[in-house]
């Protein structure tokens, strides 16, 4: 017959171990001092065994009390011992299924029901209320939360809410308002994308809804590597193939560019290669070799850079004019112009001054070298600072750190630059006259607004920018109307486009005169004499204004002040 397994008590934990190496669990007991004869034990199957060892007094006083108090046998005892295990295990497992289903009503509290079938919901302010404890921290910074938000449930909300608002009239809970949809996924939005409300509000009027949810997705992942080809050392078939010999992994940039390569992956640093080190390539965004396109440097011409750092516009500048005529790198950052000394003298460029100025300054201070020694500058390229909303994927910290005042601190800061811009400009240029202007924002207060006030300001107009691909600007934003010939302009963005969000103009400059602000004619405080026995005598005519050209640029009178004129003129005067 096969050896039967005896079970062996362990003192410690009170817990039985069966002859064969199985553990066995064991009920606690409370001890009681009771006096109890020795017994002996039944193995599992019921039988003695032969091998019979003594209890503890401990273990023979919780088996007396168990037949004293149920006058049942060992085997029904174990039974019974079984049973209350069974009924404590179903107990736990009710418990951890009440648990379990409370958190499950708590999260369908917080998650809408999104099936296809049923109608999607906004919540209540109690559920968002209770929201508001989940991600408020990640709103404020707050760290010391240690509740994260649901982001699987904002996300599939935003996916229901989305739904609605494209087809609201149908889809729309009754009694709600097109408004609270919004209000709702604009919230939801910046908790789940971490932006501010002030520019994701800002993003919701600049971009439709489908198009703002792509928009948002592009910024969490960054843009491809690229670089530009220096064709005053070496060739971009040459470069390219110096490269994948040393285990880079590129291609072209693309039809649009004959020097770029986008880098996918390398083995080795991309920024300190032999070939880097020798100037052969720049390191530099496929958006910013845009501008340069647009502005078309031609051979012998006078450029100026006027906000050039780190250099790269500059450097490219000199590669399309193959270092010939002269460049005026400036920038008012002493700082960052040794990063443009050092870009420039790597690349072999020796085209170039580099100058530091205000550019608001410029025409000014530079007035005798700019006028009596160049005669002007043939183009002009301002790459403004800017907010940085079209670079979320290089720098993040955009999305919580901008509001209304820094927005129009630029956009001041950019109408001055641009004026200052089109004022060193010499219109009468042979080959030139133009003006581009750019920013690495998608705002319209730092773009289409800038360019409007510049044509009223100056006598310049928009041009094609000669770029055969990008989105139309503005004509119009909310309740601004803008110039029509703003069509001309291009937008670039990183889900349209996959490069930095990006905004370039070029002006066309026709006349070196700064329009003056006309001055309306001054209204004679005094009337005439209503005196008795006085009589008012006509005025003599005055002059009329040498020059034709002055009589039509003046404006015509206001609708008011005419009708003030035609007043006075109906006056009779008194009779003696």
């Amino acid at each position: 017959a096969p050896a039967k397994a005896k079970k062996i008590t362990s003192k410690a934990n009170n817990v039985e171990l069966s002859s064969d190496g199985e553990v066995e669990e064991g009920s606690w007991e409370m001890e009681e001092e009771e006096d109890g004869s020795s017994e002996e034990m039944v193995d599992d199957y019921g039988a003695s065994s032969s091998e019979e060892e003594e209890l503890l007094p401990i273990e023979k006083a919780a088996l007396k009390q168990k037949l004293d108090r149920g006058g049942l046998s060992e085997d029904d005892s174990e039974e019974e011992e079984e049973e209350e295990e069974a009924e404590a295990e179903e107990a736990l497992g009710e418990a951890s299924k009440q648990k379990i289903g409370q958190k499950e009503e708590e999260s369908s509290d917080l998650q809408l029901n999104l099936d296809i079938d049923e109608q999607f919901k906004l919540p209540t302010n109690e559920q968002i209320e209770r929201e508001d404890i989940l991600f408020i921290c990640d709103i404020r910074k707050l760290y010391t939360c240690s509740i994260p938000p649901d982001l699987h449930i904002i996300h599939q909300r935003i996916k229901g809410n989305m739904e609605v608002l494209q087809d609201f009239v149908v889809k729309r809970e009754e009694g709600r308002t097109r408004q609270e949809y919004l209000a709702l996924l604009r919230r939801d939005m910046a908790a789940y994308y971490s932006y501010s409300d002030f520019l994701l509000t800002k993003l919701m009027d600049i971009f439709p809804l489908p198009e703002l949810i792509n928009f948002l997705e592009a910024n969490e992942v960054p843009r491809p590597v690229t670089i530009r080809t220096n064709t005053l050392k070496t060739r971009r078939r040459d470069l390219a193939q110096a490269l994948i010999n040393r285990g880079v992994n590129l291609d072209p940039l693309g039809k649009w560019s004959k020097t770029g390569l986008v880098i996918y992956d390398s083995s080795v640093p991309i920024g300190a290669t032999p070939e880097y080190l020798a100037g052969h390539y720049m390191l530099q965004g496929a958006s910013s070799l845009l501008p340069v396109m647009a502005l078309a440097p031609q051979e012998n011409e006078r450029i100026l850079d006027m906000c050039c750092a780190p250099g790269g516009k500059t450097s490219y500048i000199a590669q399309l004019m193959k270092n010939t005529g002269m460049i005026l790198a400036n920038d008012s950052n002493a700082e960052r112009l040794r990063s443009v000394v050092g870009n420039l003298h790597r690349l072999g460029v020796t085209n170039a001054v580099v100058s530091n100025c205000d550019g608001r300054q410029f025409p000014k201070v530079c007035s005798c070298l700019l006028w009596g020694v160049l005669g002007g500058f043939d183009r002009v390229l301002l790459d403004a600072p800017c907010s940085g909303t079209g670079v979320i994927s290089k720098d993040p910290a955009v999305k919580t750190n901008k509001d209304e005042k820094d927005i129009l601190r630029c956009a001041h800061l950019q109408k001055e630059l641009i004026l200052s811009a089109i004022d060193s400009v010499n219109a009468a240029s042979e080959t030139g006259g133009y003006i581009v202007y750019c920013t690495c924002s998608i705002m319209v207060e730092e773009n289409e607004w800038v360019v409007d006030y510049a044509l009223k300001k100056r006598n310049v107009r928009l041009v094609a920018t000669g770029l055969d691909f990008g989105k139309e600007g503005f004509t119009r934003f909310k309740d601004r109307r803008f110039h029509p010939s703003l069509k001309s302009t291009r937008r670039f963005y990183p889900h349209t486009h996959n490069m930095d969000g990006f905004f370039i103009a070029k002006f066309k400059k026709f006349s070196n005169a700064i329009p003056q602000a006309q001055k309306e004619p001054a209204v004679e405080a005094t009337t005439p004499s209503t005196v008795p026995g006085t009589v008012t005598e006509p005025q003599p005519k005055k002059k009329k204004l040498e020059g034709s050209k002055i009589d039509k640029e003046q404006k015509p009178p206001q609708p008011a002040l005419k009708k003030r004129h035609s007043l006075q003129a109906q006056r009779k005067p008194l009779k003696a």
